[in-house]
């Protein structure tokens, strides 16, 4: 509950909302997909809290994958449930259980661009869901990066300090820039009080 979720985030200076099983699909008004994941209520439940609460919070985030899906369904947003339905193909989770990875593109004059450039990115992917779109509007969220095919690789909240969510697994690259910024955000939140 949110009230938990504030006790346990005023210890914190920042919060990584990290991978995992699918989003309950009931979480945003729909069926569930024949390939969705079974439901995890009482994680999503903390999640969600999390990310409503951190967002209140002003709280520097970094959302990884499924981390990403939970803040975009807390701000209001749904979820492709099944990416290769949408895209026709699965590059972004070829193998169970293994990561790939594919190119991504900041989008110009984004956070995101600032911390890890405009250039595409080859990125680790693992991930048959992803943020539709669409469903940003009326959230906090604006795009920060796109696969080629259409599918949202990023997002961020402009109006906040640091609040990031990338649908890749940077944890399992060799590229710490989006660590690092999350950490200098956390510890100018730290010395702000």
């Amino acid at each position: 509950n949110d009230d938990q979720a504030d006790a346990v985030l005023a210890r914190l200076d920042g919060l990584v909302i990290a991978g995992g099983a699918d989003v309950e699909a009931s979480r945003y008004g729909a069926p569930p997909h024949v390939t969705s994941q079974d439901p995890r209520p009482d994680r999503d439940a903390w999640e969600l809290a999390l990310a409503r609460v951190s967002d209140r919070r002003r709280m520097p985030v970094l959302g990884i994958c499924r981390g990403m899906q939970v803040m975009a369904v807390a701000a209001g947003g749904a979820l492709v449930q099944h990416v290769p339905d949408v895209v026709g193909h699965d590059a972004h989770c070829p193998q169970p259980g293994s990561y790939s990875s594919h190119p991504v593109t900041p989008v110009a004059g984004s956070r995101l661009a600032a911390i890890l450039g405009n250039d595409p990115l080859d990125v680790p992917t693992y991930h048959h869901q992803a943020v539709r779109p669409q469903s940003l509007a009326g959230t906090p969220y604006e795009p920060a990066a796109w696969h080629a095919d259409g599918t949202l690789e990023a997002m961020e909240d402009p109006a906040s300090d640091f609040r990031v969510a990338v649908q890749w697994h940077p944890e399992a690259g060799a590229d710490p820039r989006l660590f690092d910024a999350l950490v200098a955000s956390a510890r100018q939140r730290a010395v702000r009080g």
